[in-house]
């Protein structure tokens, strides 16, 4: 067998699936497995994630996998985890990986109830930034000023208003041992983050900059670097949470914002005319605060 069969072979996450080319979530699945090892049981709400890995007589699954309503991914997985304690199995672990509408939208209520019981769940949200499945609508996960289908540019709306979602924050609200920010860019990181959070027992969650091709508009080939270029700018902070308190940050150089939008057909609007410039200042805002918030600036003091 030669080297590369056989490290197919050892991927809990196979290749052959349908995901699209340069797919930031199937790249994120690939290296959780990695880092959690077999001994998990795996449960995923609708989303592009059980629809690229599971078509008929199909997938690319080493591990027990479960697919449910869009809705009820952590109520599911919190009912796995008291299946898997009373037959003894505590050698099983039970990891929910959902995307951003299921995590910050329609299965929010279950997700918060599955923190405030502290059911023995690691909860990965996979954030892609909008509904991708069902043709890139707009989610609570979704940046400001980003165009979507349910939320497109026109003459008196320059894509979406609202500000994005701090569910971090939210689920660190809830008392969680551990809550983590990760991007597939960083995938060393991503999989230490991984490994942390499987220290811990109880409700835990990491959320993962998942830059998508298809919607967010850039060259296939170009996904780790636009996620580079993200958390480089500050709109995408990484950092990791016990108990509520900030224990560490990625450091970063900082760019400006610019750089990180211009190559996403997404903000294209942005750059339009001075009303875009605008917009690009108030976005540079958002990243000069979190950087300023979690200290991630590697010219300053902090952690």
């Amino acid at each position: 067998m030669n080297a590369s069969a056989q490290e197919n072979r050892m991927e809990l996450f196979a290749p052959g699936h349908r995901a699209c080319h340069g797919c930031g979530m199937a790249l994120s699945v690939r290296h959780i497995l990695k880092a959690t090892g077999n001994q998990v049981a795996v449960v995923t709400p609708t989303g592009c994630l059980e629809t690229f890995s599971s078509p008929y007589g199909y997938s690319p699954w080493r591990v027990p996998w479960i697919h449910h309503l869009f809705e009820n991914g952590p109520s599911v997985a919190s009912g796995v985890a008291a299946a898997l304690d009373a037959q003894g199995r505590g050698d099983v672990r039970v990891v929910a990986i959902g995307g951003d509408g299921s995590t910050f939208d329609i299965g929010f209520a279950a997700l918060s109830g599955m923190f405030e019981r502290d059911d023995d769940v690691l909860y990965i949200c996979v954030d892609n930034g909008a509904y991708m499945n069902t043709g890139g609508q707009r989610s609570g996960a979704t940046p400001t000023y980003a165009s979507t289908t349910t939320d497109p540019v026109g003459k008196l709306r320059p894509g979406k208003l609202q500000h994005k979602k701090d569910l971090p924050a939210i689920v660190a609200a809830h008392g969680a041992a551990y809550v983590a920010t990760a991007s597939v860019a960083y995938r060393k990181d991503l999989q230490k983050k991984v490994k942390r959070a499987m220290e811990f027992h109880g409700a835990r969650y990491l959320q993962i900059d998942t830059p998508c091709p298809s919607v967010w508009g850039f060259p296939s080939d170009h996904t780790l670097e636009v996620g580079r270029l993200g958390v480089a700018s500050g709109l995408v902070p990484l950092f990791e949470m016990e108990y509520g308190n900030v224990t560490k940050v990625r450091k970063i150089k900082p760019i400006t914002v610019d750089k990180y939008l211009r190559g996403q057909k997404r903000f294209r609007h942005l750059f339009a005319d001075e009303q875009g410039a605008e917009l690009v200042a108030k976005l540079q805002q958002m990243a000069d605060a979190n950087i300023a918030k979690y200290g991630l600036s590697s010219q300053s003091g902090g952690q």
